[in-house]
């Protein structure tokens, strides 16, 4: 395929990199095969320990250089990364639906986040403002700075296997940090596909070694990561239960750790909604992806006096659409990642049955030609109550639970009883209903929306989410600051020293 050579991927390939160099390893090989058709694309070799320490040393070292570039310059190395995206936009949009399993479309999307992140990023290199206070004492002022960290951790998750890098890296290399990234061992292609096209720019503009290492291998070495006090943030992407146990690691060792997690999120259909912009909104956000997204529209709750027409219409947008390879861009769903995942959704499907709910658009695993890799499944609809346990439950798979509601108070409190707490959506035109589920009492989730779906976030806006969701903010606003450390300082530029509370101290 054209695109692993443009993108410099190989029968076999090094699987550590400290970003101008490839390192040798002792750890076994990791076999990447596609969802899509089942094939072996390639094959990595991971780290053992000895060289993931080997990184780290070289990581520690290039952030004593890399602070010190002015913030300007290191915004400067991350807009030619943004250029060199642009070039290879194709290449590694087509990388990541075939090793991933999502749409062309949404692989080539992703690309785009990851230069929009960039450009984002560049913009940022010249705004890490502090502040200015008022001193209580004469002659005194105090200002607050910011200033790097040190070594940024990226251990992220196969369903976005390089956007939710580059929200991190990008932010983190303006700010000053190196990066040390994790990719998931589902799709580490993709993270090997990167870090060349990264290498390319530090070779050519004398990047220290070490500003961006890469280090493949399973579960032991993000546990590795999690354990090391070298490491002063991780930033993990993953599982609930992923997230508790890096939390508790290291939050033993006083680090900062950066969650991203589950999601189980609802959009609330009003009477007074736009009954057309809902069902698109819908039908995206719940079969996008496969439904592998933290940010899938995975509940509907919908007003009883339209309920009907709405679930009818939401049978009919699901007859039409295409399941099949996802390089294919008249599909629209791709396969799930693999086969632990299709028994995931299968043993969602039975119990959803088994507790009383019923599929108006109906479960099932595709087989035959063009479905050799047993990954692709079909979208489903059911109509539930909203306390069946399995609702409460995120699934990563396309399967989408519909409820009916008769006030909006409600709706909110069902849309607010799970665990997590990504995004949410109202459908409605009516300002109130808006107002209120954005208002302190509505929605209790870290991204809130009004007339658009629960998936599709901007970079621009911080990204991230509460309670079981972890808490953390990727990505605009003001996220930056969680790859930094503050600083108060108080200057005296007095004669005298006033001393707190009116002490004297005479000598």
């Amino acid at each position: 395929m054209d695109f692993l050579k443009t993108l410099q991927i190989e029968s076999f390939n090094p699987g550590l990199s400290t970003g101008r160099h490839w390192m040798g390893s002792a750890g076994p090989h990791l076999h990447s095969h596609s969802p899509v058709d089942g094939s072996l694309i390639a094959s990595v070799f991971t780290a053992d320990r000895d060289g993931y320490d080997a990184l780290v040393a070289h990581a520690r070292e290039a952030f004593e250089i890399w602070r010190n570039w002015p913030a300007p310059k290191r915004g400067e190395i991350v807009r030619q990364i943004g250029e060199k995206l642009r070039e290879r936009k194709d290449a590694l949009g087509r990388l990541v639906s075939y090793e991933m399993g999502k749409s062309l479309q949404e692989g080539l999307g992703e690309v785009q986040e990851m230069i929009d992140i960039c450009d984002f990023a560049v913009g940022l290199s010249r705004q890490l403002y502090g502040l200015t206070m008022h001193s209580e004492r004469p002659g005194h002022r105090m200002y607050e700075q910011w200033h790097p960290l040190g070594i940024t951790g990226i251990i992220s998750a196969f369903n976005f296997p390089v956007a939710v890098w580059s929200w991190n890296a990008m932010i983190a290399w303006v700010c000053g940090d190196v990066c040390l990234w994790k990719p998931s061992e589902k799709t580490p292609l993709c993270g090997i596909a990167c870090q060349r096209i990264v290498a390319e720019v530090f070779v050519a503009n004398e990047v220290p070694e070490g500003v961006s290492c890469l280090v493949t291998g399973g579960r032991e070495v993000g546990e590795w990561m999690a354990q090391d006090e070298r490491i002063p943030l991780i930033s993990a992407t993953g599982s609930t239960r992923m997230g508790r146990s890096v939390a508790a690691t290291v939050a033993g060792r006083l680090g900062r750790s950066l969650l991203e997690l589950g999601g189980n999120n609802a959009v609330i259909v009003s009477q007074h909604a736009d009954l057309d912009i809902a069902v698109i909104g819908t039908v995206f956000g719940a079969v996008g992806t496969a439904g592998q997204r933290c940010t899938t529209t995975r509940r509907l709750i919908v007003h009883h006096s339209v309920y009907d027409y709405v679930r009818d219409r939401l049978v009919k947008a699901y007859g039409q659409l295409r399941i099949g390879d996802p390089l294919d861009p008249s599909n629209h769903v791709g396969p799930l990642i693999d086969r632990e995942a299709v028994d995931a959704y299968l043993a969602a499907t039975e119990a959803c049955s088994a507790q009383g709910g019923h599929f108006v658009v109906a479960p099932g695993v595709l087989d035959g030609h063009g479905f050799e890799s047993g990954c692709y499944v079909r979208p489903c609809v059911a109509e539930v109550n909203h306390d069946m346990p399995i609702v409460q439950r995120e699934t990563f798979a396309p399967i989408l639970y519909i409820m009916k509601y008769e006030t909006l108070e409600e709706a909110i409190a069902w849309q607010n009883e799970v665990p997590q707490g990504l995004s949410s959506a109202i459908m409605t035109l009516n300002l109130r209903e808006a107002e209120q589920f954005l208002s302190v009492s509505g929605s209790d989730c870290g991204i809130a929306n009004v007339n658009i779906g629960t998936s599709g976030a901007e970079i621009g806006g911080a990204f991230g989410g509460e309670k079981e969701t972890g808490g953390g903010r990727e990505s605009g606003s003001d996220a930056w600051k969680a790859y930094m450390r503050r600083q108060t300082n108080t200057i005296n530029y007095s004669n005298r020293l006033p001393l707190a509370q009116g002490i004297r101290f005479d000598l």
